[in-house]
């Protein structure tokens, strides 16, 4: 059995940088994740005049109830959306103008959704040029609150975004969601934002497609708060030990009380005929010496859809993702790069608007993956390449996204499967 420590979870890291900036007092951070996207945030909290104060394992974030200790910032946020789409919304509880920016990959994702509601909330925001998308700048004044509309369809960080500003609010916010996808994200978001002293309710329509979040105007309060291992980096190592026949990993710190929604892609690889073993202090995936295929709806884990499409050709039967049409929305059109890149190596796939299916087949190199500057694309084909021997990647750095040291953990991790 091989044992591997994953670095912080990336989402549950931005969130608490956000909430820790937020609250009252001073919030230690435990095993954080260190990475580009990471960093940024740090960064970007920095420029808006927050204390942070990083050591190895641990980062001190001074609280800043009243919003952005500076009256000007001009603020780059990098490849990171969490980074791009937090911040402002901190901002905007201050008082002051602040710009933002991010690289050409960022400035092509979708902002609309969140500025508009943050405008409807009487916020004065003006994109530098097109309409919905990076730069941006926030002319802040303080959010009174009240109620608004939301189509979280496209990213579940619209919503996070709003919710985690909601306890700054003068008077609460009610956000009523029309479509949410991802709905495990906003879960993470509540539980931790509960764990830094906001209140928070949700009431489900009558028509049972609408639910309404209200958030309460109470602020936030400091805390020491651990992070815990990312699951979707997980998502790698466990696709692997499901491939390779005898191969067993265990993950600790991600068990049943985890908070990421993206460890039930071990329930995935379950189905394909690994056996899968989770307590309350880690999960165990091991092979059985096959997969099977399947037919499954990974909406709500959507980021494991490149894991598992690239896993997908050594199962016996087909594998049909459904409901991932947000996924080509991402750091690139994940549905298109993966099927791209299986068709250099030889598989048979066909994709629709939201699907994506993938036929048995061997994969072939020597090929060099498009990765599209997308971190979870060179991951995911790492696992291929357990069988595949040939390929290469044409931007194997851009892991430092999310995991900086990928591709040695990776390499020894295979030697020891």
């Amino acid at each position: 059995m091989t044992v591997i420590d994953i670095p912080g979870s990336k989402s549950v890291t931005a969130r608490a940088l956000f909430l820790a900036a937020a609250a009252e007092g001073t919030t230690t951070l435990l095993r954080p994740l260190h990475s580009d996207d990471s960093e940024g945030f740090a960064e970007g909290l920095k420029a808006l005049g927050h204390a942070v104060r990083q050591e190895p394992g641990a980062w001190h974030i001074e609280g800043r109830p009243a919003g952005p200790g500076v009256a000007e910032a001009d603020v780059y946020c990098r490849d990171g959306a969490t980074t791009a789409r937090f911040l402002p919304a901190l901002a905007a509880a201050g008082h002051g103008t602040f710009r933002f920016d991010a690289s050409a990959q960022m400035r092509r994702r979708p902002l609309g959704p969140l500025t508009t509601a943050l405008r409807e909330l009487g916020v004065r925001l003006t994109h530098g040029e097109r309409e919905g998308h990076h730069p941006l700048t926030v002319h802040a004044h303080g959010v009174k609150g009240g109620a608004l509309t939301l189509d979280a369809g496209q990213s579940s960080q619209y919503l996070t975004a709003l919710l985690l500003l909601g306890p700054l609010t003068a008077e609460g916010l009610d956000i009523t969601v029309t479509d949410l996808v991802s709905e495990p994200y906003v879960e993470i978001t509540l539980a931790m934002m509960r764990a830094f002293g906001a209140e928070i309710t949700r009431a489900d329509g009558a028509d049972g497609r609408t639910r309404t979040y209200s958030v309460a105007p109470t602020g936030y309060r400091a805390c020491t708060y651990a992070i815990e291992p990312d699951a979707s980096t997980a998502s790698y190592f466990f696709a692997a030990a499901a491939l390779v026949p005898g191969a067993e990993v265990t993950v600790p710190g991600l068990g049943t009380g985890a908070l990421q929604g993206d460890l039930a892609f071990v329930d995935v690889l379950r189905r394909m005929g690994a056996e899968v073993e989770i307590t309350d202090r880690a999960t165990t995936v091991r092979s059985t010496g096959r997969l099977g295929g399947l037919t499954v709806n990974m909406r709500d884990i959507s980021d494991t859809m490149p894991t598992l499409a690239a896993l997908a050709p050594f199962a016996e039967g087909p594998v049909r993702i459904e409901d991932v049409a947000n996924t080509r929305v991402k750091e690139c059109d994940r549905l298109d790069a993966c099927a791209e890149n299986l068709r250099r190596l030889g598989i048979d796939v066909a994709t629709g608007p939201d699907w994506i299916e993938i036929r048995p087949g061997t994969p072939a190199g020597p090929v060099e993956i498009a990765t599209h500057g997308d971190h979870r694309i060179v991951m995911s084909f790492a696992v291929t390449a357990l069988r595949t021997p040939g390929i290469t990647f044409d931007d194997p750095g851009c892991v430092r996204k999310t995991f900086p040291d990928f591709h040695p953990v990776f390499a020894r991790f295979s030697q020891a499967l």
